[in-house]
């Protein structure tokens, strides 16, 4: 990937941090793919320039519920043109905020680590469900079920509500869920206009220097969600998705064990999902 003039400050699991002054700095996708805490060792060609572009479009969509990461700032406001003309469609500046240590997972429906818990007890993170449900159920109304945001490398934790609050406070805890709920309720009825079903997602907060609730990071990405086809959906059934669950299915039937090192990946299960993403983005910004 191009070389960046800036200091880098973070590598994350796919975005790279660079620091711009004490207020802002510039995130930018990588072209990483994670699946299972893991990073795997196969690029997703054009993967980054994909998901920024399906964030920015949410970002803006849902800019009324409350305030995100967005400086006004461009990417040629800070870069030398060579540099910014490399990365632009992957690369936003962004407010320094204070993360919140959680992550704001919001469900739907019923499927993935959800769908286990209730087989086992008849709940998801402590919230109880009605009886009867199976994969892909819809749910009489979504759920917040946040989990512990741990290092690189480990598997986050799904936790109670109760946790949460002891975490991160109760006063912001019930601002956290409320906002993803109403975030995550206003872009799936957006996405089911467009023939997607977002099955759920996953949230990320931070505070400004004034303590205000901002939205950052990637926001309703094929990373951070599971987005289901109408035509194909069928309760009871796993749906295929338009996500990075495709390449999770693979990995999964490969009989990995999910440590450290992931298999190498065929290159056309990385062509199909570049094809999904893409999919993805076509559907719901067109």
């Amino acid at each position: 990937m191009q070389t960046i003039s800036l200091k880098k400050i973070y590598s994350g699991k796919v975005r790279d941090l660079y620091e711009i002054d004490d207020k802002r700095m510039l995130m930018v996708a990588s072209d990483r793919l994670s699946a299972f805490d893991v990073i795997l060792d196969d690029p997703i060609p054009r993967k980054g320039e994909i998901l920024t572009q399906i964030s920015n479009f949410w970002f803006k969509k849902l800019a009324h519920i409350m305030p995100n990461h967005f400086t006004g700032d461009t990417v040629y406001d800070v870069l030398p043109e060579a540099e910014a003309k490399a990365i632009e469609k992957r690369a936003v500046v962004c407010k320094r905020l204070t993360p919140i240590k959680i992550e704001s997972i919001v469900r739907g429906y019923l499927t993935g680590s959800g769908l286990k818990d209730y087989q086992q007890t008849g709940s998801v993170c402590g919230i109880e469900l009605p009886k009867g449900l199976v994969d892909a159920s819809k749910l009489p109304e979504p759920i917040f079920t946040p989990s512990s945001k741990e290092e690189i490398g480990n598997h986050d934790i799904n936790i109670s509500y109760a946790e949460c609050e002891k975490l991160i406070g109760a006063e912001l805890a019930a601002q956290v869920k409320q906002k993803a709920i109403e975030l995550y309720t206003t872009a799936a009825e957006y996405a089911l206009s467009k023939g997607i079903i977002i099955c759920d997602t996953k949230f990320e907060f931070g505070l400004d220097e004034n303590g205000t609730l901002t939205l950052m990071d990637e926001v309703l990405t094929p990373d951070s969600s599971r987005f289901w086809s109408i035509d194909t959906y069928k309760e009871g059934t796993n749906p295929p998705s338009f996500d990075k669950q495709f390449i999770r299915n693979w990995l999964e039937n490969s009989g990995w064990n999910k440590q450290p090192p992931a298999p190498r990946v065929p290159q056309e299960i990385i062509e199909q999902t570049v094809a999904k993403y893409q999919e993805a983005f076509d559907l719901l910004t067109k």
